[in-house]
């Protein structure tokens, strides 16, 4: 398997499909969910619903944003200096463990569909961002910590 070197327009349309698909099942488990949810439904079980609802919506709004950018980028309309300044993929907010334990197997499957879906755009993201240039994986390692410290700080 060779080595991408750099985003094309058909990874990023593929990527746009699948994400596109995902969204429309998102949609309609978390919007479908809660409208149908019974009025007895244990509190509980319909915040976890609705919070972990809004952390999958809000993670494919921005997986959605960034592959948009992407394809205004491969249209001509934006620059690659307005995508590297303006379209970085914003930092995943992880579900929910305790939450997730209260919701059906299927709501958390899709909630992990997304996770690994980000995942993967972060990845290319970070890599179109550094030029796909090879790091040591010491480095990448080294950098990451960093980064993690300077989240935390960011929290503080």
């Amino acid at each position: 398997m060779s080595r991408t070197t750099n985003l094309s327009r058909p990874i990023i349309e593929a990527l746009y499909s699948e994400a596109l698909v995902l969204a429309d099942e998102v949609r309609a488990v978390f919007a479908l969910g809660i409208k149908d949810s019974p009025l007895n439904e244990d509190d509980a079980v319909r915040l976890a619903l609705s919070t972990e609802g809004l952390k999958t919506t809000t993670r494919m709004m921005h997986i959605l944003a960034w592959l948009l950018n992407q394809r205004a980028f491969f249209s001509g309309e934006l620059t690659e200096n307005q995508v590297r300044r303006h379209s970085e993929l914003p930092d995943d907010r992880p579900a929910d463990p305790e939450q997730l334990a209260m919701l059906e197997t299927a709501t958390c499957e899709l909630v992990e569909e997304t996770t690994r879906l980000h995942r993967r755009i972060a990845r290319l993201d970070e890599a179109w961002r550094q030029q796909f240039e090879m790091v040591s994986p010491a480095r990448a390692f080294q950098d990451r910590i960093s980064r993690e410290f300077n989240r935390l700080g960011d929290r503080a």
